[in-house]
């Protein structure tokens, strides 16, 4: 079996992941800073919601387009350009909240472009690292990517906190802006050979030559839509109630560390999925995702620092394994001049109900209590991860190490 990190020896790869690992620093930064800076500004868990909300809804409108553009347009150009307009948009943002004239409405403008850029990104992302790496090293490329991605949201999310709570939301935002530049260095490096570039871009065609490939692989559709629960549910819970239940219980500088926490336990998991993957791993990833109910379970009835710590560190070690299974088996199914848009109906069906679940959240928590709104978020998490788990496409999935990644189509 080739070493964990034999990728790495492949510097498109190493450029790649670079570019990678600052794009999640600065998004696992900024969410936590942006959510401080609102709750300054209005402290409303109401207001936070419509601000993060509004950074989904335009990050799904643009999913698909966002796909189209990756399997027909260089990808390493998409997430340069990407990586600059998320700079600037944060740059503004911290200016706003730095110089004292930012609003609700002006932090919501902002939010939409940042999700706008995300969209256009997400799936370029995606579907380059097999065009970086040898087949043989696609299950190892995609777990030292995830390491890497993680270690970013680890030091991320502790820095989120930490600078919101020593320096201020909006220094922390600032440099958010700075590591999107960094990244855009890297990614204008990155000179992977394209797929079928030349061929003519028909957006709607491509739009639903996509959705045939989406919808002609059960298991595919079957855990997208168990994720469009679970995604909103724990981020309502988590990304929206919890700062305002950190606010009164454990403090900014606490909740940092908790969501580092998860990306902690995350890196571990990705180890050890270098290590060992059952021949069902999708299965057995997916099943997993149902430790995403006991963060909130314990958020909403036993707030103290170390059982947090504990069982976010847990999660993230189960929800890895979910990811490294996902990926592979879409880059082993799909064919690459179809893998961004598949890849942009997996982001959309994911991420569609996000927003409903982030602007929902207060409202909830208002009409029915932060604990029962939360404790409901658990339950809805569990009966999505059962649904899919009972999927027959899903079950009789098997992974083949032998197995080439499909072939462009001609």
């Amino acid at each position: 079996m080739p070493h964990m990190l034999e990728p790495l020896r492949h510097i498109m790869f190493r450029r790649l992941t670079i570019g990678r690992v600052a794009t999640y620093l600065g998004n696992s930064v900024a969410p936590i800073a942006l959510a401080f800076a609102v709750l300054d500004l209005t402290d409303s868990v109401v207001a936070l919601g419509l601000v993060v909300g509004a950074r989904s809804i335009a990050n799904v409108l643009l999913l698909l387009m966002g796909g189209v553009l990756a399997d027909r347009l260089p990808r390493a150009v998409i997430l340069q350009g990407a990586s600059i307009a998320a700079a600037v948009s944060q740059a503004m943002t911290a200016a706003a909240v730095l110089m004292g004239f930012a609003s609700l409405p002006l932090l919501v403008v902002l939010s939409v472009i940042n999700g706008a850029v995300s969209a256009v990104s997400l799936p370029a992302a995606s579907a380059l690292t097999p065009q970086t790496v040898p087949k043989g090293l696609l299950r190892q490329a995609n777990a030292v990517v995830r390491m890497g991605v993680n270690t970013a949201m680890i030091t991320g999310a502790s820095l989120g906190g930490m600078v919101a709570a020593l320096a201020g939301p909006g220094w922390a935002i600032a440099g958010t802006a700075v590591v999107f530049l960094v990244a855009s260095f890297f990614y204008a490096r990155v000179d992977a050979p394209e797929i079928d570039e030349d061929a003519p871009t028909r957006p709607w065609a491509d739009i639903r030559s996509g959705w045939r490939e989406f919808t002609a692989r059960a298991w595919v559709w079957s855990v997208v839509a168990a994720l469009m629960v679970i995604n909103a549910s724990v981020t309502g819970g988590i990304f929206v109630l919890g700062p305002s239940v950190a606010d009164s219980t454990i403090g900014r500088l606490a909740w940092g560390f908790v969501l580092g926490a998860q990306t902690v336990g995350a890196l571990v998991g990705g180890i050890l999925a270098t290590r060992w993957q059952p021949r069902r791993a999708l299965l057995f990833g997916t099943a997993l995702i149902g430790v995403q109910a006991v963060p909130l379970l314990v958020l909403a009835h036993a707030p103290a620092v170390v059982p947090l710590l504990i069982v976010m560190f847990v999660g993230g070690m189960a929800i890895e394994q979910f990811g490294i299974a996902w990926d592979v088996s879409l880059q082993e199914n799909v064919p690459p001049d179809r893998l961004a848009r598949v890849y942009s109906y997996d982001a959309v069906g994911s991420f569609v109900a996000i927003p409903v679940g982030e602007m929902a959240a207060g409202p909830l928590s208002k009409a029915f209590g932060v604990s029962a709104t939360l404790t409901g978020a658990a339950v809805l998490v569990l009966v999505a991860v059962a649904g899919a788990v009972c999927a027959p496409s899903v079950r009789s999935l098997v992974r083949n190490p032998e197995k080439p990644v499909q072939r462009a189509r001609t």
